[in-house]
Order: C-alpha cells, then sequence, then structure tokens
C-alpha cells in the first residue's frame, strides 16, 4: 500500500499551486518529514497531470537500451532524476535511481532483465553420479559394491530377528539407548 494517498497528493499540490503555501510550510502543515516528496509530486503534476500522481500497478518493460539513453541523458545535461523522469514521459524517478546503481555496480549486464521464477532441475546430477562410477576402476566397483552387499546383509539380519521376536529386539535397543543416554548426562 502507499504512504500517501492519491488524494492526499493532490490535495497538497493544489495548495501549493493556489499559493497559499510553500513546500517547507506545507511539509510541516502535515506532518511529512520531508519537503522532497511535495517537490516530486508538483512536477510531476505539471508535468502529466493528475496521471503524475498515481501510482502505476502494471510494471511497465524498457528494454536495455532504453535504460542506457536514460542514464546516458541524465549524465551529459546533470538533469536530476525528478527532470529525467518527466523529459522521458515516466512518473517514477525511483527507477532511474535504481537503474543508476544497478549500473554502477554491475554494468550493462544488471539492467538487462533478469528471468522469474525458479530455475528448472537440471539432469546433471543423475549424469555425474554415472560418471563418476565409470571414472572409479575394476577393483573399487567391487569393493563399493561388496560393502552395499554387507550393508544389504545386516539389514536382512536385523530385520529377522525383529520378526522373529520383536519384544526382545526392543528391549535390546531400548538397554544401548539408556546406557548411552547415561554415559552423556554423567559428564
Amino acid at each position: 500500500m502507499a504512504k500517501y494517498s492519491n488524494e492526499f497528493k493532490l490535495r497538497i499540490v493544489k495548495e501549493y499551486l493556489e499559493g497559499s503555501a510553500g513546500y517547507k510550510l506545507l511539509a510541516k502543515k502535515y506532518n511529512m518529514p520531508s519537503m522532497s516528496p511535495i517537490l516530486r509530486w508538483v512536477k510531476a503534476y505539471k508535468a502529466f497531470g493528475e496521471d503524475g500522481l498515481r501510482r502505476k500497478h502494471s510494471k511497465k518493460f524498457y528494454p536495455v537500451q532504453f535504460k542506457l539513453d536514460v542514464l546516458q541523458f541524465m549524465k551529459r545535461t546533470g538533469a536530476s532524476y525528478q527532470e529525467t523522469a518527466i523529459q522521458f514521459k515516466m512518473n517514477n524517478p525511483t527507477l532511474i535511481v535504481n537503474w543508476n546503481r544497478v549500473f554502477l555496480k554491475a554494468g550493462i549486464e544488471g539492467l538487462k532483465p533478469k528471468s522469474k521464477g525458479r530455475p528448472p532441475m537440471s539432469k546433471e546430477k543423475k549424469a555425474k553420479s554415472v560418471k563418476q562410477e565409470e571414472k572409479l576402476s575394476r577393483e573399487e566397483q567391487l569393493e563399493r559394491e561388496n560393502e552395499l552387499l554387507r550393508l544389504e546383509i545386516a539389514y536382512l539380519k536385523k530385520l529377522e530377528a525383529f520378526q522373529e521376536n520383536p519384544n526382545a529386539f526392543l528391549e535390546k535397543h531400548k538397554q544401548r539407548w539408556h546406557s548411552n543416554s547415561k554415559k552423556k548426562g554423567s559428564n
């Protein structure tokens, strides 16, 4: 939600244009921390009318070349962000501030549009794991297979013991758990 409503902005701008008060006095009268928003609103109103005070809800796409033209104009003429926005028929000088900051930080690449959303999952991980197994020597592959078989046999033995006598199996593990917890707590 916007900090100031369109009606509020329009009332202040009209009050300023009537000549009854200046920027500082209006800011003080309406308990605004600074007079700069009022200055911006008046300039936008003079350039675009009431549309200059309205907040745009749809995101407009600006090509990279347009952004560069705007920044180049600002640099060449020494115009402020507000004046530049009016020159290029934009009512949001903050957008130009962001473009300038990004341009100084990342160059032209920073002004290019970024893809939205989450990137698709790549299939590289599956391909890498297959490649790793191919890189293993025959001996290493056999050792790996042996280890997997040992784990499978140990699992099956425990499953069989549990199926034969579930209570004994659980008691054995309860005792082991209790003895481990006593060791940890005795420190």
